[in-house]
């Protein structure tokens, strides 16, 4: 079993995201003990913003591509072969001005390719990564999960649900911690609560298992 491991906090070792999929790794590793792990720190290799550059492959351009273009080409490919090679993927993700990172934004541009990840059809678009399971480790300063004001104002879990489900990925499993920014008890408590999360996001078995 494949494992991908990523992070995208840019707070290093103050960051509880960063915390929390560690922890996550290490329960799946316990409950899952043939599983292989590959990290992807998109802080010290973020890709760059998407651009014409790394959009010129998909439009059906294949020749007499310029070098930045073959570059920028060449890092999209290996991130969503990355992925695409994951049976399980474990994602920091951090609330960051009422949504994710711009370093993991920037990841999921480069994976939402064509043919590879989605494809669109007579019926509508389709997921192409089917099968696979996502636990999203979901760090907040403050509390939206309480009330209809706090859930408008969220643009994280619901983005990353709704573009991991456009991939095919309907196994997506959330491990929240909320409130961490408001005094030690509020993050002992949010702490807690995501322990709780991790043991029991980890004790199950990935989708593609339980369909097998």
């Amino acid at each position: 079993m494949q494992l991908l491991h990523i992070d995208s906090a840019i707070t290093g070792n103050q960051s509880v995201s960063r915390q929390l999929t560690a922890q996550i790794v290490e329960a799946w590793k316990a409950s899952h003990p043939n599983t292989q792990v590959s990290y992807l720190d998109l802080v010290t290799n973020a890709p760059a913003h998407f651009t014409m550059d790394a959009m010129a492959p998909r439009t059906g351009q294949t020749e007499c591509l310029s070098e930045s273009q073959q570059r920028e080409n060449a890092v999209s490919e290996q991130l969503v072969s990355q992925f695409l090679a994951a049976d399980v993927v474990v994602i920091g993700a951090p609330f960051y001005n009422f949504g994710i990172p711009t370093q993991l934004k920037a990841w999921i541009d480069r994976i939402a390719q064509p043919g590879r990840t989605f494809q669109y059809t007579a019926n509508g678009p389709e997921g192409l990564a089917k099968g696979k399971t996502v636990i999203i480790a979901s760090t907040r300063g403050g509390v939206y999960s309480t009330s209809e004001g706090g859930r408008a104002m969220e643009h994280q879990e619901s983005y990353l649900q709704t573009v991991l489900g456009f991939f095919g990925v309907t196994d997506v499993r959330f491990v929240r911690a909320e409130g961490v920014a408001m005094g030690g008890d509020a993050k002992a408590l949010a702490l807690d609560s995501a322990s709780r999360d991790i043991t029991a996001a980890a004790a199950n078995q990935p989708q593609a298992t339980q369909a097998a």
